[in-house]
């Protein structure tokens, strides 16, 4: 056994001497991503990190081993990993008709060291910290380059990182620990137990073609030895990579002497677009007050002239989906309510509605006052001297030098006198019909399920702010089935009768419900929802915010009385009622960073708080995290102790190039129970009103000029 273990050394040494001696010029070498999700190797990890903010989903098969790992570089130095992984002929015999075993785990990765002309990347690594233990590996690796074409990396590892040519035990032996119903941290492991080396090399062949060889420390002592799922024959693993286009990549490999192995990996990069940025029509030139059209010398008092202005207004601004609400003129002024419909960025609808109202006030004109409008309330008041808009247009970093020179102030409720509404805007009554999927994640039976059908969805506005809107849903192909496990809930089944809403509601009733969204004090927004709510609950909920628009803190209450509705999701009304709520805290730090924390009573009457914890970039991508923990024992709660998950939203104008505000979201939850559940209420105000606050608009201000 120490001759094999000896040889293979030997033989991963002499492909770490070749790649080093031959390194040709070219491209600068990327971070790549291994089976596991994480930068790395092929099945081992490396020191590297991925571009700040870069968003990845690797799959990747080898034998009977399955992995899905969403990964995302939070900051510069710290990444997090959600992995979905699978196991097949684990269960011999097999249990329920199931022999795959299928696993959730969480990785955090941080990097002590950034590679230096000397000194090495070096990461420390935490893999599957709160799971089953099953994947649980702890491990520091150290990467360095050589030239732009190679990279070496060596490191330890303990857990499954150390079952295999270990070396010691130098911080005592790893306790077996009872992971339970999961969910919870065990910090007594962590770099306990066997400590075993690792090494691997990577060569950038060429733009397209890397390969890569490594010594694999992972002596898949579940998988290979206890259940002999497949036969580990050899540690040294050897792969070639494909790349295309800087954001999917291609592998193949070779893995532990007996089986093939693919990945695929998307790795985007939230800083920049696919398309290359937005190829919508490119905005108007700032128009100089000297060639403004003349309306003559008493114009302030022609309403004829007034709605003249807005009308030409409206013409330029209707190319790009903005909508006057009202205008409000003097000799001095022009007051300007907005509503956005088409641009996916603030500052950009801002500066184009600037551009439009240099072309059509008169001279005399020189402060704009424009207010975005959401929902029928005004949300702020940015203040733009057409002075500035004019001599800055082409000056050098003519964004900086606006958003310094610009005013952001509270919007007051009420219309400013003397001011003219946008024509046939209220009462309006608009409907759409398009296709919809949804999704069934993480059943042990059937991991991913999803139907596909047709929504219904239909909007009347009687009156600024006072709506109704309502969804229906009908499938056209059913591919969610009831659970493979029967819910063992010991609170109300608030959320885990999920799959019985899946099945049983077709057609469905989505939502059906009278909104009235309000603006009682210049900072003060307020909120009541009457109707079908969300799928489960239908009933009242009252919410209210304050919100400063040059402040980055907010603070709100929301208080909800519902019932849970019948499955077949009509009309119809269960039993169950609660009455539930929460205060809630919002704060925008520097970076994009968010954080938001809910204390309250939640659907199944347990009391507790929420944390969540988002990073959302200037082009609208949004990445975060939350975990709620209520008085709910971890017992009582089930099978992960306590609700958490990552949710990620992805603006469709980032991946198309289009202008537009549609925006895909996904919750990955590791298990969907019923301690911790809030209502899917639509419409909160927070999320309505705070993209033109100050924070927002200067973390977005780029664009104003395009």
């Amino acid at each position: 056994m120490l001759r094999s273990k000896f040889a293979a050394l030997r033989a991963f040494g002499g492909c770490v001497a070749l790649a080093l001696a031959v390194q040709p010029a070219g491209a600068e070498m990327r971070p790549s991503l291994a089976f596991s999700g994480v930068t790395g190797l092929i099945d081992m990890p490396s020191g590297d990190q991925q571009l700040d903010g870069t968003l990845s989903v690797v799959k990747s098969q080898f034998g009977p081993i399955g992995r899905t790992t969403v990964t995302f570089q939070i900051t510069p130095r710290l990444s997090g990993s959600f992995r979905y992984g699978s196991v097949k002929d684990w269960f011999d015999p097999p249990q329920d008709d199931i022999s795959t075993y299928f696993d959730r785990s969480f990785d955090l990765r941080y990097q002590i060291l950034q590679e230096s002309r000397y000194i090495p990347a070096v990461t420390i690594g935490l893999q599957d910290i709160i799971g089953t233990g099953v994947q649980a590996g702890e491990y520091i690796a150290a990467t360095k380059t050589f030239g732009d074409k190679v990279k070496v990396t060596a490191g330890l590892g303990w857990g499954r990182y150390g079952s295999y040519g270990a070396i010691g035990a130098p911080f005592g032996a790893r306790p077996e620990i009872d992971f339970g119903l999961g969910g919870k941290p065990r910090t007594g492991q962590w770099f306990r137990g066997d400590v075993a080396p690792f090494a691997g090399v990577e060569w950038q062949v060429n733009d397209k073609w890397s390969v890569k060889a490594e010594y694999s420390s992972d002596g898949y002592t579940a998988e290979a030895v206890d259940r002999d799922t497949f036969d580990r024959k050899t540690p040294l693993n050897f792969g070639v990579e494909y790349n295309i286009r800087n954001t999917i990549r291609l592998g193949l490999y070779s893995l532990y002497g007996s089986k093939i192995g693919f990945s695929a990996q998307v790795a985007l990069n939230p800083k920049k677009s696919p398309r290359g940025g937005s190829i919508g029509p490119g905005p108007l030139p700032v128009t100089d007050r000297r060639a403004a059209k003349s309306w003559g010398d008493a114009w302030f008092n022609d309403r004829g002239s007034l709605t003249a202005m807005r009308d030409q207004t409206q013409a330029i601004l209707s190319r790009d989906g903005i909508i006057i609400e009202s205008m409000a003129v003097n000799a001095g002024r022009v007051h300007l309510r907005i509503r956005n419909t088409k641009l996916d960025n603030a500052p950009q609808a801002i500066g184009r509605t600037a551009r439009a109202l240099s072309a059509v006030m008169p001279a005399s004109v020189d402060r704009f006052e424009i207010v975005p409008v959401a929902q029928g309330v005004p949300l702020s008041t940015v203040v733009i001297r057409r002075a500035d808009l004019e001599a800055l247009e082409f000056a050098p970093g003519a964004d900086i030098a606006m958003d310094q020179r610009v005013q952001i102030l509270p919007a007051a409720a009420s219309l400013p006198e003397g001011a003219i509404r946008g024509a046939g805007l209220y009462p309006r009554f608009d409907w759409g019909l398009s296709p919809y999927i949804s999704t069934s994640l993480f059943d042990p039976g059937k991991p991913f399920q999803a139907d596909l059908g047709l929504r219904l969805t239909a909007r009347y506005d009687f009156a600024p702010g006072l709506f109704a809107t309502g969804s229906i849903t009908k499938e056209l192909y059913s591919g969610i089935k009831r659970g493979t496990f029967e819910s063992n809930t010991k609170l109300p089944p608030v959320r885990s009768n999920a799959d019985i809403y899946n099945t049983e509601g077709d057609p469905a009733i989505e939502r059906l419900t009278l909104v009235w969204i309000a603006k009682p004090a210049p900072e003060i927004y307020s909120r009541v929802t009457v109707g079908y709510l969300e799928r489960m609950f239908g009933g009242v909920s009252g919410e209210v915010l304050w919100q400063k628009p040059n402040k980055p803190y907010a603070i709100g209450a929301e208080i909800n009385y519902v019932k849970q509705r019948d499955f077949d999701q009509l009309l119809g009304f269960q039993d169950y009622s609660v009455v539930t709520g929460h205060v809630s805290g919002y704060y925008s730090f520097a970076g994009g960073y968010q954080a938001q924390l809910d204390v309250g009573r939640y659907l199944a009457g347990d009391y507790g708080a929420t944390l969540s914890l988002d990073r959302e970039f200037a082009n609208g991508i949004k990445v975060g995290a939350f975990a709620t923990l209520t008085d709910v024992p971890f017992d009582d709660f089930g099978e992960g102790s306590f609700d958490k998950g990552i949710r990620i939203s992805l603006p469709l104008a980032f991946l198309s190039g289009q202008p537009t505000q549609k925006v895909s979201k996904l919750t990955l939850r590791p298990i969907l129970r019923d301690g911790g559940a809030r209502l899917d209420v639509e419409n909160r105000l927070y999320d309505t009103v705070r993209s033109y606050q100050e924070t927002d608009l200067d973390a977005a201000w780029g664009r104003f000029w395009r």
